[in-house]
């Protein structure tokens, strides 16, 4: 046994050495990566696949690069395609897994599931015939989607139906949307949040941006926390709506100089005269980055947050398969002052989990057409730092899915305050019945409905220290609109509930005459 042990081995290394000729290192490793596959089919004690060989060598090879080259699988590659593209083909809702149920958030108007009348609230059982208890949201997602006009059949639970129903739904494209809520702070202030960058992301923006000017926008507040980016030339559409003509907007430089380029606003964007505020976050990287990273360099605006995350790195997709492609990172962007905001990623293994900002002593200084000192290497430090972290305590019950377990027993009258009030559902009674409380868009969660949620939390046994509550009571309601206002009237209305006393979004129209002030 010692004996062909060794013989094996040293067959490897015949392999891995005589078999090589000495020279080009990219030949050698070819040859290397070649003689070590025919070894495995040769000699593996059972059948490999593959397949799912040359994929993991790939993945490794493209690890050992950067933190953003990466190998799209079929599943992957098709949810990207579908986010960029704008578009899918499914029943139209908004899923969460809450603790073992697959919840319905909202069903988008309009949509099969929609006019199926599914509910905000209800819980799907089974999908053809198979329970959502052991299966996560993802591959949830996976098995309601599908080719158009096949049909998918679910099962359905609601609060306050004895028994779950049945319904098949046919399966149709349904719009994803890259900015999906824009609405007016005040009389003056117009709020867009750009959710992540998509092919259609400069469409959508101009047309939110129309309407809130059409409401008497004077001001804007342009949120991009947590967007993590996409295609760079959407990030230079959205930039150029703020932008003079001929301002830079970024450049990208790689060691093959075709990829080399410089862009400027081509256009006089019709808002380049509006005082903005832009919001970052640590979850804001790469093309989010190029926008506040030209309002920053132009001082176009203030921006206001957290240090963002720090990706100067630009990938192309290139295809290998029909259904599989690689992210491959071909050059670094630049500012227009000329900041690379790139992290260090020279260990890898702590790139996604070691968010620490570098010093400013070792950091790359640049200036702004006005000669403010700016920063490179480690994200954009914004002009004014505002961290909005929630209480542990607060933290705990999201986590928990607390607030939104409870919206649901309060929107289908499952809680005992719950009964007082007049849902949308019952119609515009214009005169509720004595002691019913009209429930409107502008909820606001009162002592009353704190009361009621604290007795929900000692019923299902979930944390409800009452210091602590009393801590965390203004976090509480702001959690408690949100989630009430989302399930009855849609997402736009519960983000609206939510950031109407956001510690960020009240700063940004605190400090949005020095905005204007910039511009002047």
């Amino acid at each position: 046994m010692k004996n062909k042990t060794l013989f094996l081995l040293l067959g490897a290394g015949i392999l891995f050495g005589a078999a090589v000729r000495p020279g080009d290192p990219w030949v050698e490793g070819r040859e290397k990566v070649g003689a070590m596959a025919s070894l495995i089919q040769a000699e593996y004690f059972r059948t490999a696949e593959a397949d799912k060989m040359a994929r993991a060598a790939v993945r490794g090879m493209l690890e050992t690069l950067d933190p953003h080259s990466y190998l799209l699988d079929p599943d992957n590659l098709a949810r990207m395609s579908e986010e960029q593209r704008g578009a899918y083909f499914g029943l139209g809702i908004q899923i969460q897994k809450h603790m073992d149920k697959l919840v319905v958030i909202a069903p988008i108007e309009g949509t099969p599931a929609w006019r199926m009348g599914l509910q905000a609230g209800d819980t799907i059982t089974h999908i053809e015939g198979e329970s959502t208890v052991l299966i996560s949201a993802n591959d949830a997602v996976s098995k309601l989607r599908g080719p158009k006009g096949t049909k998918v059949a679910i099962t359905v639970a609601r609060e306050g139906l004895e028994k779950p129903f049945d319904l098949t739904i046919t399966r149709e494209e349904i719009p994803l949307y890259s900015v999906p809520y824009a609405f007016m702070l005040d009389e003056a202030t117009g709020y867009v949040f750009i959710r992540y960058f998509a092919e259609n992301t400069t469409a959508e923006l101009e047309a939110k941006l129309e309407t809130l000017r059409n409401a008497g926008m004077k001001n804007l507040v342009l949120d991009l926390r947590g967007n993590v980016g996409g295609p760079l030339f959407q990030a230079i559409g959205v930039a150029d709506e703020f932008l003079a003509r001929g301002e830079s907007i970024v450049s990208i430089r790689g060691r093959n100089p075709d990829f080399d380029r410089q862009y400027p606003a081509t256009r006089n964007g019709q808002y380049e005269a509006v005082p903005l505020v832009v919001l970052i976050s640590q979850g804001s990287a790469s093309a989010s980055e190029i926008v506040a990273g030209a309002v920053m360099d132009h001082d176009r605006g203030l921006i206001l947050g957290e240090d963002s995350w720090g990706k100067s790195l630009v990938q192309k997709m290139f295809p290998l398969s029909e259904d599989t492609a690689m992210a491959l990172t071909i050059a670094r962007y630049y500012t227009p002052s000329g900041r690379s905001l790139q992290r260090d990623y020279s260990h890898l293994d702590d790139y996604f989990l070691d968010t620490k900002v570098l010093a400013e002593s070792d950091r790359e200084v640049k200036y702004t057409d006005k000669g403010r000192k700016v920063l490179g290497q480690g994200g954009i430090t914004p002009d004014l730092t505002v961290v909005f972290n929630l209480l542990p305590y607060t933290a705990e019950l999201r986590i928990r899915g607390a607030f939104f377990a409870y919206a649901r027993k309060f929107t289908s009258r499952q809680t005992p305050l719950s009964k007082k009030f007049v849902f949308p559902a019952d119609g515009n009674a214009a005169r509720p019945a004595p002691g019913m409380i009209q429930l409107s868009r502008v909820f606001l969660a009162d002592a009353a409905v704190l009361e009621d949620f604290r007795a929900f939390l000692i019923e299902n046994k979930m944390p409800a220290d009452e210091t602590k509550f009393k801590e965390a009571a203004v976090e509480v309601k702001r959690e408690l609109e949100r989630e009430i206002a989302s399930l009855l009237w849609g997402g736009e209305e519960g983000w609206r509930a939510f950031e109407k006393n956001d510690p960020v979004i009240l700063k940004a129209l605190e400090v949005m005459p020095e905005a204007a002030r910039m511009i002047q």
